[in-house]
């Protein structure tokens, strides 16, 4: 237990200012699966009043000037139609009310390797709780600082993104963000408060991307320029948001009603053995899943198998009766069931429009904003282009394969180097992940710390618009000086 050296009615009070707070109404909270299901039947919406068009590809990268509109009878009698779709045909038609609902469960299907990774996740979380591991092992963390959340948060954030900026770790740190919420929890901060840590983190490495591969080794070869090249830009911004990020975190702490003048007495004898033991396979697991996944480049399967032995593994040093290690494992991924909704939901997006055959109209129109307006207009037009296209096509390389041979060209023609090009895109795309309903990997955290989405969109937007004045800032010094 932990004990207070200072009055107990600050404490008290500090946590009755968090309970009143905005981020613990859980009652005015809206269900994100039904933001996602409005987002998916806007998206269905969307097939009947924007035209079907079709870049053509080179593998996986659209061929510049190659966009042609098809022919498509847009009658609101295709509504609903349960018609098969012929294959390679010219003519388009949009979605049907069957088939909007056909892509939820195909979203689901779609991403069932990452559904299944996360609940395997929340299982191995259970089996480690049920343990006493992560309360043991907090202790001792919290022991040692104090409790100094001046300290723990500038370093732990600093080390978060390292990992994203560097290396583009990402998906590796969802078994991190349910240690971050127990920590806060035991300093009597709000669950968002430990979601942030690790979200905003990895967000300003994605922004940054000193050599993150995920987002230069698609985006920089499109764009013709040398993959990481052009470091000196990516240096400052990651620390210029990194800075700005962590003053976020202690601003929020601090406006919450944490105190830190309350001290606070943890225990700190000695560890038993058997949790010594998880917490160095844990720390060693860690260190070794960064480097399989970068070494063998692991997907979902061997990601989700890794963690399922994990389970066992804690089990066993733990001690625990195998009916217990399963009950925990099973109440463990129940609290993320919810993931699998919201992942599946937001799949669906991207299969409509791209059955609909809208997505390459939304790109083509939005490569429009750049055009001939000059450098900086053009610059600042593909920053906002990334911003809107990060909402229908999350995903980091897929966005930089779409729009990098688009926009590439068009810069040239405006004055704006290949460099710039995409560094506009790492600002856009990094800063939407911050706050997208339809990115997965966001919904992933946010399920994984079981915070709502509109929760989340209230306590970031303040960082969100704070971030997009520095990136069109950074944006502008980019072009000026010709980088």
């Amino acid at each position: 237990m932990t004990e207070i050296t200072k009055p107990s009615t600050t404490l008290t009070s500090d946590c009755s200012r968090l309970g009143e707070d905005s981020t613990h109404r859980p009652a005015k909270q809206v269900n994100p699966s039904l933001i996602l299901l409005s987002i998916v039947f806007l998206a269905l919406i969307l097939t009947y009043a924007v035209d079907s068009g079709e870049f053509q590809r080179n593998g996986i990268a659209v061929v510049p000037g190659s966009y042609h509109v098809l022919d498509k009878d847009d009658s609101w009698g295709q509504l609903v139609s349960i018609a098969p779709r012929a294959s390679n045909s010219e003519s388009a038609r949009p979605v049907s009310l069957p088939e909007a609902f056909m892509a939820i469960p195909q979203g689901i299907e779609k991403r069932a390797g990452l559904i299944f990774m996360v609940l395997f996740i929340g299982g191995m979380f259970g089996v480690l709780n049920k343990a006493g591991v992560i309360e043991a092992g907090l202790e001792r963390l919290l022991g040692m600082t104090r409790g100094n959340v001046y300290v723990l948060v500038p370093c732990l954030m600093l080390a978060f993104s390292a990992g994203s900026t560097f290396m583009g770790l990402a998906k590796e740190y969802i078994m991190v963000v349910p240690l971050m919420v127990a920590m806060t929890t035991r300093l009597g901060l709000p669950n968002i408060i430990g979601l942030a840590i690790v979200a905003i983190s990895v967000k300003v490495g994605y922004l940054g991307s000193i050599s993150n591969p995920v987002a230069l080794a698609v985006a920089q070869p499109l764009a013709g320029v040398a993959m990481f090249s052009g470091l000196s830009m990516r240096v400052a911004a990651y620390v210029i948001f990194l800075i700005v990020g962590i003053a976020f975190v202690l601003l929020s702490i601090r406006r919450l009603g944490f105190d830190a003048s309350v001290e606070f007495a943890f225990k700190r004898a000695k560890l038993p053995a058997r949790h010594v033991l998880n917490l160095l396979i844990m720390g060693v697991g860690i260190g070794f899943l960064v480097y399989a996944s970068n070494r063998w480049h692991w997907k979902y399967p061997e990601l989700s198998s890794y963690y399922l032995a994990l389970s066992m593994l804690f089990a066993a040093v733990a001690g625990l009766a195998a009916s217990d290690a399963a009950t925990a494992f099973v109440d463990g991924m129940k609290k993320v069931l919810m993931a699998g909704v919201l992942i599946g939901l937001a799949t669906a997006v991207e299969i409509i429009l791209s059955t609909g055959q809208v997505l390459d109209t939304i790109v083509e129109g939005l490569s429009e904003m750049i055009g001939h307006h000059g450098p900086l207009v053009s610059a600042f037009g593909m920053f906002f282009a990334q911003l809107s296209l990060d909402v229908v096509i999350p995903s980091t390389s897929g966005q930089a394969a779409v729009t990098m041979p688009i926009f590439g060209p068009l810069g040239q023609l405006s004055g704006v180097t290949g460099q710039t090009t995409v560094f506009a895109f790492l600002l856009g795309n990094g800063l939407t992940n911050l706050i997208t309903p339809t990115s997965s990997g966001l919904l992933v955290l946010l399920a994984t710390a079981q915070v709502g989405w509109g929760q989340w969109a209230r306590f970031i937007w303040p960082l969100v618009l704070v971030f997009a004045a520095i990136a069109l800032g950074l944006l502008s010094y980019a072009v000026l000086t010709g980088y």
